[in-house]
């Protein structure tokens, strides 16, 4: 399995009734709901590490640019520029929006 980042904008929606939770930096509490850029009826869920540059947690209303990791060798086939997702915590949290891939002078992460 390969290791791949993007850097994308997140907003965290404000619940309705639920209470309210913080997430910190480096979290893995959120999964990335996407759609297939080339089969918009596939989708899947991506466990996910969300990073971003403080520590600061985030909260609902918050918007931030964050890099999302994953390791999975399908990831390239659900994520490109301007692609749009979800986040996910047992229901729909926030959403996104896919800015780059991200690579190192060694090669894609």
């Amino acid at each position: 399995m390969r290791q791949v980042r993007y850097r994308a904008l997140i907003a965290l929606d404000i619940p309705r009734q639920q209470a309210v939770r913080e997430y910190h930096n480096h979290t893995h509490s959120l999964m990335v709901h996407a759609r297939c850029v080339s089969r918009p009826s596939r989708v899947r869920y991506f466990p996910a590490e969300l990073s971003w540059d403080d520590e600061r947690p985030l909260h609902p209303g918050d918007h931030a640019e964050v890099t999302i990791t994953m390791i999975d060798d399908e990831a390239a086939t659900f994520f490109g520029s301007g692609q749009q997702f979800s986040l996910w915590c047992g229901d729909d949290v926030g959403h996104g929006t896919i800015s780059r891939r991200v690579y190192t002078e060694y090669g894609p992460c």
